[in-house]
């Protein structure tokens, strides 16, 4: 339970935020997150499963929320805040607004910091050695970088050594070149001490709020927590939920060749001969070890690619992608993944004590930068290949027959001609059951968009949270009031988007619908229909500024520029302008939806849901398409208010909101703006 004390110390931070903040108004809605959120912490509704599902509408401000329950409460117990986000974005206006504005008011004593993956962070002796030896570089490009630029901007501190702040452009090449992976840039060299990484992950021992990205959260859990606090002994503010189980079904995916493998594995053999020559005696028999491993790695892989090529034809006759039905693999391919999966094991052990002797070799063994650099290089890199291998048939060995729970494809890739093999979860409900929920301390997960539907048992299902009896839902909606600011329209149409007709029909409406001198946002649902349409009214005489014609910053400081001037504004984009993007007050309001976002089980991954769903009697479209379009109409909506002041109206050219039997509960999901319905 909440102490006294500490209920009072919440009521007095919040009291101090709220004269801090100029033009406050009062939002029952933040007030009744900030109880809330506090009670599950403190174990008021379940003393072991503090878990809380909210859905907390536009404007109800819920990042000073959960910062005002869980930092004062966490302090109090000893426990630290791990806030997960799914955009840079958020986690960019969480430390650089957010918590420095709530640590300077609150007048608590904690700190916090942002946790970045290593990838995001440059090794500086990497970078000294690409000034000191440029030859030791293969040119992998005609990039031409001015390191020592680079090098003094570190010096002087105006670049932190990530890749965030970059002070000048770097291509991917470039940054492999000298970012900070584990092979070259270990903490146990004194030369690596004071490298921007290391001296980031010093900073977390010391913080008391970590903000990181949802894929280091999973990453972190699942190798045992080697850099975030032990769950334990966290409070985890989980935001942007709605993205979780997506971004974790991609972590725990795999992808690896299939094809013209042989070629990095016999450059593994010469490369065993060169550090036969250079490492001391007490390496050698890890080293013959791994040459086995490698050898029998390249012969258990070489009967793989035959029998793919021998498939190849009937595989990609039209498509490039090839997915097998309930995940059941070729007999070549099931016989030999247990077997594959442990030899590449074996070798990744292997290779870790080799580099493990490449590192700290004595001083009597001393290599030369010039010896060394080209040998890590190559190592790095056979980790890498070894590792996708690793995965893939650790995947590819899991029983599939009697339920199936992956989706396993083939692709093929162009240029090179090489075939990938892939393998995704269907549902990550165990993993997050197992890593996270069973023994966290207390788990918030929080978005403006939880429910479908209306309906939490969706979000529940994907995140493995159906067999918790302690898990608290709320729903607090957002303070803006819809039914005065704005209207939902629905226009009565003669065609329905799935008929031939319905794009010319689009073409000859939407005129309608674009007023002159406002900021308008259509969204379309695939890109070849947005081009149609484009070039139609632009026959017509309308401007128009459209998706992937240039930037998308481009395209908004334009719209931003026409709006200013009061000039008619249209911007025209798909399924990534409906989420995430920001055009309050005069910049949006008027938004036209061209037609429901249902997403065509075209992918691998979305077929083999539908299969799976299909195969145990359920309905594809009702248990997952369904609801999974609700949700994007509802963050389609989400653009048009994005301040109290806000107002404009929503056109949805799509009649099956009305004719069809699902159309009512989609509408009634979303805000409750004023309808206007013309049938």
């Amino acid at each position: 339970m909440l102490s006294d004390q500490l209920k009072s110390q919440i009521r007095a931070i919040h009291n101090r935020i709220k004269s801090s903040l100029p033009h406050y108004q009062a939002r029952a809605g933040q007030n009744q997150l900030v109880a809330e959120i506090a009670k599950i912490l403190a174990g008021t509704y379940h003393r072991h499963e503090r878990i809380g599902l909210i859905e907390a509408g536009t404007g109800t401000g819920k990042s000073l929320a959960y910062m005002l329950a869980a930092i004062p409460y966490a302090l109090s117990q000893k426990k630290k805040v791990v806030i997960a986000t799914a955009t840079v974005a958020l986690q960019e206006q969480l430390v650089n607004k957010d918590l420095p504005f709530f640590q300077q008011h609150s007048k608590l004593l904690f700190e916090f910091c942002l946790v970045k993956g290593r990838q995001r962070y440059a090794c500086i002796e990497r970078l000294r050695q690409q000034q000191k030896h440029p030859e030791l570089f293969a040119a992998v490009s005609d990039d031409v970088v001015d390191w020592q630029k680079l090098s003094d901007n570190w010096q002087q501190r105006f670049w932190l050594g990530d890749r965030d702040t970059l002070p000048i452009p770097l291509s991917d090449n470039m940054w492999q070149r000298i970012v900070a992976d584990p092979l070259h840039c270990h903490k146990h060299d004194r030369r690596h001490l004071n490298c921007p990484f290391h001296l980031a992950r010093a900073e977390i021992e010391h913080a008391d709020v970590l903000v990181v990205n949802h894929a280091l959260l999973l990453a972190d859990l699942a190798s045992g927590n080697s850099v975030l606090p032990s769950p334990d002994e966290t409070l985890y503010i989980i935001d942007e939920a709605h993205h979780l189980p997506d971004i974790a079904r991609d972590y725990f995916a795999a992808q690896a060749q299939l094809t013209h493998n042989s070629v990095w594995l016999e450059k593994a053999g010469k490369l065993v001969q060169q550090l036969i020559a250079v490492l001391p005696a007490t390496v050698m028999k890890e080293l013959l070890r791994f040459d086995d491993s490698c050898n029998e790695l390249n012969s258990l892989l070489k009967p793989i690619e035959r029998c793919v090529t021998e498939f190849t034809p009937r595989w990609f006759n039209e498509k490039t992608e090839y997915r097998f039905s309930d995940a059941a693999l070729p007999k070549l391919f099931q016989q030999q993944a247990e077997q594959l999966s442990q030899v590449s094991q074996k070798a990744l052990l292997q290779l870790d004590k080799i580099q493990q002797q490449l590192q700290e070799n004595g001083p009597e063994q001393q290599l030369s930068v010039r010896q060394s650099l080209p040998m890590l290089q190559e190592l790095s890199y056979l980790r890498q290949k070894i590792e996708q291998q690793q995965t893939l048939w650790q995947l590819y060995a899991v029983e599939q027959q009697k339920s199936v729970h992956q989706a396993r494809w083939v692709a093929l890739q162009t240029p090179g001609q090489h075939i990938i093999g892939h393998a995704c979860p269907l549902g990550v409900a165990g993993k997050l059951e197992q890593l996270l929920f069973n023994d966290a301390f207390a788990v918030i997960l929080c978005s403006a968009t939880l429910t479908a539907l209306n309906s939490f048992q969706y979000i529940r299902y994907d995140l493995g949270l159906t067999q918790f009896e302690g898990v608290k839902t709320l729903q607090v909606t957002s303070p803006f009031a819809y039914a005065e600011k704005g209207q939902i329209i629905i226009p009565k149409m003669n065609t329905e988007p799935t008929e031939k007709a319905y794009t010319d029909e689009l073409a000859v409406l939407l005129p309608q619908y674009l007023p002159d001198n406002e900021g308008s946002l259509v969204l379309f649902a695939s890109y070849w229909q947005m081009q149609q349409v484009a070039e139609m009214l632009r026959k017509k005489g309308f401007s128009l500024l459209v998706q992937g014609e240039a930037s998308r910053q481009a395209l908004l400081q334009l719209h931003a520029e026409n709006c200013k001037h009061g000039k008619r504004s249209i911007l025209f984009g798909t399924q990534s302008f409906s989420e995430g993007l920001d055009l309050p007050g005069k910049l949006l309001t008027n938004l036209v939806i061209t037609k429901l976002p249902f997403a065509v089980p075209t992918s691998p991954l979305e077929e083999a849901l539908a299969e799976a769903i299909s195969r145990k009697g359920g309905n594809a479209f009702v248990q997952l398409t369904i609801p999974a379009t609700a949700k994007k109409l509802v963050q389609a909506c989400g653009r048009l208010l994005r301040q109290e002041q806000d107002e404009g109206r929503i056109i949805i050219l799509d009649r099956r909101l009305v004719t069809k039997s699902y159309g009512p509960a989609m509408l009634n999901a979303l805000p409750p703006f004023r309808r206007n319905i013309e049938y």
